[in-house]
């Protein structure tokens, strides 16, 4: 796919030498995504990257249809967590100052969330989301099969 560096995560992420909770959830020839890791015990449960598999920063860089397909799967993994999460909001954002290569936060809102949490980064604050690992893996798997039914 050309770019992909060496000392990059999102490339060290796709060529296994990195593990995260409940692996990879969906991948085709252009993107590649998986839950968020966490270097801690807890994570919040459902927060999904969407990468691109190709080694560019970011909107710009992107082919017509590597970013096709980012936003169809963006698109799906929401719907995804609307209907097997319970989520009834899904924010996003692209922030990419860490890793230059581009990679999307979605990331659900669950019912009863406050107000005060109501941001695409500030969700990430609300503690009552997080779980386990264990809890981030059979999350994926539900992801998994709604993604292989719908494309089946």
């Amino acid at each position: 796919m050309g770019m992909e560096t060496a000392d990059c995560f999102i490339c060290r992420k796709h060529r296994g030498e990195i593990h995260v909770a409940g692996g990879c959830i969906y991948e085709d020839d252009y993107v590649y995504v998986g839950h968020i890791g966490s270097s801690g015990s807890a994570v919040y449960v459902g927060y999904v990257m969407v990468d691109l598999k190709r080694h560019v920063a970011g909107y710009g860089d992107m082919t017509e249809d590597e970013a096709s397909a980012v936003g169809s799967v963006l698109n799906r993994i929401g719907k995804a967590l609307k209907e097997t999460e319970g989520a009834e909001h899904v924010y996003s954002f692209v922030q990419g100052d860490a890793f230059p290569h581009f990679h999307a936060h979605l990331i659900p809102r669950y019912p009863g969330t406050p107000e005060e949490y109501w941001h695409p980064t500030s969700i990430r604050g609300y503690e009552a989301a997080y779980g386990t690992a264990n809890e981030v893996e059979t999350l994926c798997v539900r992801l998994k099969e709604v993604l292989h039914h719908e494309a089946g």
